[in-house]
């Protein structure tokens, strides 16, 4: 299937154009209704007008207002790379236990949503299954000096993470983590010991998901160089500004609504705090290796490489049939970005035992994938119960 063939599609089944065309309704119901919810509850608080100003003004600090993410639990930066650094969350750094590497996405925005606050975070999940020691990478934003980072150099730094570690991680891939761990784990298999992988796009023309329809709006042949333009425009980088774009442009009236939403709970300080949380972390970008965005949109997106049994890295083919380790998929019945097809496509290449191999669909979008209560309480927690049982 062509990216032109995906556009069709979404014209023809009411993907992102018919989106599109239902955001004027949208953007409108949830202006009444959020206005109508702050209406009301201040009214029957018997608000004054000094009260109504006093609200209005917390909800558009809440709304507009941004300040950088930060990471949630205690922990210590073991190791520094130009692209990435290692922080050690480890409990108890000398369990003999085989430790757990968590693999962040990588697609523009900070890795601390796999840390994204007290009581919600992947971490402290894998922390209260048992798991003495856990270590997480942290992307760092391209640079003048690493807009030429490639894949092969993520991979190096992912094995001296793990060589750090004892030689044999735990591998916890999250979106573009996990087709990264996958990589890894079919070209090191004997480093890792669990594959755990999550909302990540292994086989890309399953399903029908929104980002493949956003990038043939947006370059319906990647010989058209849209995407090859815009990293040299932006000397050799691909902007995490572009990225935000169209995640927001694949929901067009989602911020609209989550802001009018947000109105309607003005008067709650916790939801003005929830919100807060969530937009430093979102609305917080970070830049992206030109050489390696224009890598992964060709050889993942475009050519569908790595289902395909094709890709080759380092000179190297990259066998998923390698893989004979336990391995877990977990995906999201709301995931716009990655439909659960493209996951649980992974256990179709690996030689793992069948027996080995979990599946859990988690009542989530995309991001509530990794971050979400739901997830993590009901999900999560049992795959980490599990890796912690084996290790």
């Amino acid at each position: 299937m062509t990216l032109h063939r995906t556009l069709q599609d979404s014209l023809a089944d009411g993907g992102i154009v018919s989106t599109y065309m239902r955001a004027p309704a949208q953007v409108y119901s949830a202006a009444a209704v959020g206005a109508a919810r702050f209406t009301s509850s201040m009214a029957e608080q018997g608000a004054t007008p000094a009260d109504l100003l006093d609200t209005f003004n917390r909800w558009t600090r809440s709304a507009f207002e941004r300040k950088p993410p930060t990471w949630s639990t205690a922990h210590n930066i073991v190791r520094v790379w130009p692209i990435a650094r290692l922080r050690d969350f480890s409990i108890n750094p000398r369990s003999r236990g085989v430790p757990v590497l968590v693999l962040p996405p990588q697609a523009g925005h900070d890795s601390c949503i796999v840390d994204f606050a007290d009581g919600q975070s992947q971490i402290q999940t894998v922390q209260s299954a048992g798991i003495g020691r856990v270590a997480s990478l942290d992307w760092i934003g391209a640079t003048h000096g690493t807009r030429n980072t490639a894949v092969e150099d993520y991979l190096a730094v992912i094995s001296e993470a793990i060589d750090q570690l004892g030689g044999r991680v735990n591998l916890v891939g999250d979106c573009q983590g996990g087709w990264l761990g996958t990589i890894f784990a079919a070209m090191h298999p004997k480093k890792v010991h669990t594959l755990a992988v999550a909302g990540a796009p292994i086989d890309t023309k399953r399903g029908k998901p929104q980002l493949q329809q956003w990038l043939a709006l947006s370059s319906l042949n990647f010989d058209i160089p849209a995407h090859r333009m815009m990293v040299a425009v932006n000397g050799g980088i691909w902007p995490g500004r572009y990225q935000l774009a169209g995640f927001k442009s694949m929901e067009p009236a989602g911020q609209f609504e989550r802001l009018a939403q947000l109105l309607g709970n003005a008067p709650r300080e916790d939801e003005l705090a929830r919100y807060a949380k969530f937009a430093d972390w979102f609305e917080h970008t970070q830049d992206i290796s030109g050489a390696f965005y224009l890598w992964i949109v060709k050889h993942l997106f475009v050519r569908n490489e790595l289902a395909g049994g094709t890709l080759r890295v380092a000179g190297e083919r990259v066998d998923l049939g390698r893989i004979r380790c336990p391995i877990y998929l977990i995906a999201g019945d709301r995931d716009h970005i990655t439909p659960a097809e493209q996951v649980w496509a992974l256990e179709k290449h690996v030689s793992t035992d069948p027996h080995d191999v979990t599946r859990r669909l988690a009542s989530a979008g995309h991001l509530g994938l990794f971050m979400g209560r739901h997830a993590l309480d009901e999900h999560w927690a049992a795959v980490f119960a599990d890796i912690a049982r084996r290790s």
